[in-house]
């Protein structure tokens, strides 16, 4: 890797990472945001604190989990380091780094997604108003993201950024589906009726997977075939095989490409996944325990991209960056 690139790999990768993180955080919001309608919306939320291991700081600040304040502290709280606010802020401050690699186009659209974000207010996130708000968050995610596809030269940094944005969505579709299934229903009595078919239908939505899933199963809708289809269905983008498959293949043309000796424990580690995603079908999965395999495939992207920063960041950046 040239002395340019190993200067600016980890802000390229997380660049791509933060960015993603806001799209996908919207995401959660808004679909957590359908749940919440229900008798258990406050449960509902604090399921997000859950969800993200982030009770003891909210509640260090916030005696209750209501609504209005768990979407606080993930949208405009700067001082979560969870929140959207917090990831575009990080983001922007990556792209500063990056500016003698990237196009002013890019930048631009970046700070003023940044600047429009900060000038927003508890008002903007009212729950009748939620939904427009994480719709502006997603756009702007995919506004940056088609500029930086359309603009970004295609040297070694371009497959730190597809390998940053692959890993980070893989994470937060596995989040996306524990929302649902481990924290949201609550009885098996619940399962297969309109209720949970509706969730299903909100979840694979917030995906923007709802078209591409009728594709598959033109009619009917469960547990199994949703779960199956965001884990396990290779050809829809946002599903964690695609990414797993997207990431493994970017960080072998990455090696062979530019000769790079470092990342071969994380290559293996990603192959490894590929093959547990491609051993599984969707009703095993439920059947199994589909809380269990998330975690699991949590356990493994958090250390490839651990090996990753091992080889090519150095630990020190990689923890700063977290």
């Amino acid at each position: 890797m040239s002395n340019l690139l190993a200067r600016y790999a980890a802000s390229i990768f997380w660049l791509a990472r933060y960015v993603e993180r806001a799209e996908d955080l919207a995401r959660i919001l808004d679909v957590n945001e359908t749940f919440s309608r229900d008798s258990r919306g406050g449960q509902n939320w604090r399921s997000i604190l859950q969800l993200y291991a982030d009770d003891e700081r909210f509640f260090a600040a916030n005696p209750h989990a209501s609504a209005a304040e768990v979407i606080h502290f993930y949208t405009l709280d700067a001082g979560n380091p969870s929140s959207i606010v917090s990831s575009i802020r990080a983001a922007r401050e990556n792209a500063r780094t990056l500016r003698p690699l990237i196009s002013t186009e890019m930048w631009t659209q970046l700070n003023i997604f940044y600047n429009r974000l900060r000038a927003m207010t508890r008002e903007d996130l009212a729950e009748p108003r939620l939904a427009r708000f994480c719709s502006f968050i997603k756009e702007g995610c995919q506004t940056h993201t088609g500029i930086t596809e359309g603009t970004f030269y295609r040297d070694e940094g371009w497959y730190f950024y597809q390998l940053g944005r692959s890993l980070e969505r893989a994470d937060q579709t596995t989040r996306l589906l524990e929302v649902k299934y481990h924290l949201l229903l609550p009885s098996s009595q619940d399962v297969g009726s309109p209720f949970d078919v509706s969730q299903w239908n909100a979840v694979l939505r917030s995906a923007a997977g709802f078209h591409a899933f009728r594709r598959l199963h033109p009619s009917g809708m469960t547990a199994a075939n949703v779960a199956g289809f965001l884990l396990l269905h290779l050809p829809f983008p946002r599903s964690v095989h695609a990414c797993v498959h997207s990431a493994a293949q970017t960080l072998e043309e990455l090696r062979e490409g530019y000769a790079l000796t470092g990342g071969a424990d994380a290559l293996e580690q990603l192959h490894e996944l590929r093959a547990m995603l491609r051993g599984h079908t969707a009703a095993a999965v439920v059947q199994a325990g589909l809380h269990e395999l998330l975690d699991d495939v949590q356990a493994r992207l958090n250390a490839v991209s651990a090996g990753l920063a091992s080889d090519f960041f150095g630990l020190g950046h990689a923890a700063a960056a977290e």
